[in-house]
């Protein structure tokens, strides 16, 4: 079983992820961009295979109605994002440490995209209204 491990910029946030990790989807969406200052870049897992090595410097927004987003009060570190059903964490791909392995495979809510960038490579994009975010 693989672990993969990360942190926040100033290291306040550290965690490890022990199991299954999904591959990688890239968020267009404007809270996404907002939040990150561009699009945003996640994989996922269950949260009982996410542990928190040290929180000091976490802090969690409620970014929508279904959602909160986990960030680093100190430095700003975008980090995570969870639903409210529990089932899944996405932890941002660009957190992670080192090598991963895993794969960018899809681009969501592309119809929002900033309209400074252009969305290349052969990932498959889905415009995506009023569905579950599979982040």
């Amino acid at each position: 079983m693989k672990t993969l491990t990360g942190s926040c910029m100033c290291g306040d946030v550290r965690y490890e992820v022990t199991g299954e990790c999904r591959e990688v989807v890239a968020c267009h969406c404007v809270e996404c961009r907002k939040s990150s200052g561009h699009y945003t870049a996640a994989t996922a897992t269950r949260p009982e295979n996410l542990k928190l090595l040290g929180d000091d410097g976490l802090k969690w927004y409620r970014s929508s109605p279904k959602a909160q987003r986990g960030f680093c009060q100190n430095c700003g570190s975008t980090l995570f994002w969870k639903p409210d059903s529990g089932d899944r964490i996405s932890i941002f791909a660009g957190s992670l440490d080192g090598q991963t392995g895993l794969q960018m495979t899809s681009h969501i809510y592309s119809q929002e995209k900033g309209d400074y960038y252009t969305i290349e490579g052969d990932a498959a994009q889905f415009a995506i209204e009023g569905a579950k975010l599979v982040l």
